[in-house]
């Protein structure tokens, strides 16, 4: 297997593509040179500035980072993509940051990151104020204007006037695969974790940077490059969700690695639906990623109210979360000749799961075709089990999967167990084959449900509930019952004017999963509280469904 670098990748395929088009976003259009550009400035801009420490590898152990990090507090645009690519070529890692946290949970984060230095755009230049004297290690700030209007914040510096500073030439540095790539995972269902990955391992299982032909590992560089040379009209693809959640800037540098250029919608401090599809129709897409309902019924409506020339669409990705079977139904009778895919993944495994789905076939969801390293290891974790065995037990992943948690010694060595001699990821989705060896995935244990000595899986639920057509959005959790240990508990939107009562969306519920999975009691609310990526918050979800919100 070949080792890569991502600075490395861009940098070669930049050498053969100078001119085409590389990254659009609102007025800016830049090429593979523009991108090298901006992305060599950055590096030398954050290596003038004193980072850019390295200790080998070989040398830490798998919870360990012997670099400098770089804090990307921003919205989505070029600067993202730019800080985040920049990042790589100084031998630093950048490390994403969900700009919804309030004070206390950006100083964790940036706490927890050992972060030396952050990118930020002007609009949260005040909450970054109140945490930053109480981080010693950050000590570079570069801030990024936008429409806010929000002076310079002492002690930083204006981002395009450190780029317009720094050499564009090719960083002094000595790129590795092994330098590191860091996801926070979103912290949803507890404190967020930063997970550790090599580049080189990081690129194949996550970025999906291979041979775009075959699906497999490329066996060379030049294997990459010669390809995306020769491919006269690559997919241009658009990434909706934040890059600050994995799936989108996964998506981005997966577009990047076939040669591809990424658009990003203009509007990017809301999912605003209209703005998305528009960015469609102007620039042609042909591959658009988002996450689950919770993007894709925005879609739809916004498809009832206007009509858009989305001719130009050939794929849709949902990551991160699965689309609900009713949802895909209504696109494939909007968009007949699209072809929509579930990628199932996350922050400790990569991709994983994936089921493809096309006018004409059954619509489904919740069961998938596993990757060629993805399996089912038994509840134990004591072995793997054989694709005839429908017992169950945890999704696993072996081959390329993370160095482990940073800083967190016991939770790398639960998550990345070895069995049988082989080191696997194992995140915490309950999984079991089917007899035909499709992989039925059944939720995380995190939001598992024990009520009277049965497992509930809340996507499950949540799954069942959304088959009712007035249903909007839905979340599941559970809350303490003296008779049942927990009982379920559903909290729902309803689409504008309808009129339907829990026990209207408990029948067809019913319809869909056996009776004691069904809620104890569904809770009507004006809005589901979701993360900016599209993910349920379960925090805020078993506040409601015990009172406590």
């Amino acid at each position: 297997m070949v080792e890569l670098n991502l600075a490395e990748i861009h940098e070669a395929l930049a050498e053969q593509l100078p001119d085409r088009e590389c990254l659009v976003y609102r007025e800016h259009r830049f090429t593979w040179s523009d991108v090298t550009d901006r992305t060599r400035r950055v590096a030398n801009a954050l290596l003038d500035r004193g980072l850019g420490r390295v200790v080998p590898r070989s040398r830490l152990a798998g919870h360990e980072s012997g670099q400098d990090h770089v804090a990307c507090y921003l919205h989505n645009g070029n600067e993202y993509l730019e800080t985040m690519l920049g990042a790589y070529k100084a031998r630093t890692v950048p490390v994403n940051v969900n700009y919804r946290y309030v004070a206390d949970e950006l100083a964790h984060l940036l706490s927890d990151s050992r972060s030396a230095a952050v990118v930020f755009h002007s609009r949260f230049a005040p909450v970054l104020d109140r945490v930053r004297h109480d981080l010693p290690e950050l000590r570079v700030l570069l801030q990024v204007e936008d429409e806010s209007g929000h002076p310079l914040l002492d002690g930083a510096e204006w981002y395009e006037e450190a780029l317009a500073g720094a050499s564009s030439e090719r960083p002094d540095v000595e790129w590795s695969p092994d330098d590191l790539y860091i996801l926070y995972t979103g912290g949803t269902t507890g404190l967020p974790k930063g997970v550790l990955w090599r580049q080189a391992d990081v690129a194949v299982a996550a970025f999906s940077i291979r041979n775009s032909s075959t699906g497999r590992e490329a066996a060379s560089l030049a294997e990459l490059v010669d390809q995306a040379a020769a491919d006269a009209s690559p997919m241009r693809f658009l990434p909706a969700p934040p890059f600050m959640h994995g799936a989108g800037h996964w998506n981005a540098f997966s577009a990047w690695g076939r040669g591809s250029p990424v658009v990003v919608q203009g509007v990017t401090d809301r999912f605003d639906s209209a703005d998305v599809l528009a960015t469609i129709e102007r620039e042609r897409i042909n591959f658009l990623l988002i996450v689950g309902d919770a993007y894709a019924q925005p879609l739809l409506d916004e498809l009832e109210r206007n009509e858009h020339d989305l001719t130009s669409l050939q794929i849709l990705l949902s990551g991160g979360a699965a689309l609900s079977a009713p949802r895909k139904a209504a696109f494939l009778e909007h968009l007949p000749d699209l072809t929509l895919i579930d990628g199932v993944g996350s922050s400790e495994a990569g991709g994983q799961l994936r089921q493809m789905t096309t006018k004409g076939k059954a619509v489904s969801t919740g069961t998938f075709r596993p990757d060629s390293d993805t399996v089912v290891v038994d509840s134990d974790l004591t072995r793997v089990l054989p694709v005839d065995d429908p017992s169950g037990g945890w999704l696993a992943k072996r081959g390329r999967i993370p160095l482990g948690y940073l800083g967190d010694v016991e939770k790398s060595a639960r998550t990345f167990p070895t069995i049988g001699g082989v080191r696997y990821a194992v995140p915490g989705d309950r999984a079991a084959y089917r007899a035909d060896g499709v992989v039925e995935l059944q939720g995380r244990e995190s939001v598992t449900i024990n009520t009277g000595g049965e497992k509930v899986f809340a996507e499950e639920v949540e799954a069942a509930i959304s088959h009712h057509p007035d249903v909007y959005d839905v979340v599941v959790a559970g809350r303490p019952s003296e008779r049942w240990g927990q009982e379920v508990v559903a909290i729902v939107r309803l689409r504008d004017g309808a009129a339907s009562t829990g026990a209207d969306l408990m029948a067809v519920a019913g319809e869909h999963v056996a009776r004691y999975k069904l809620p104890k009691e569904i809770i009507l609310r004006d809005e589901i509280v979701r993360s900016p990526a599209g993910k349920a918050d379960y925090r805020w979800a078993r506040a409601v469904a015990t009172g406590e919100q």
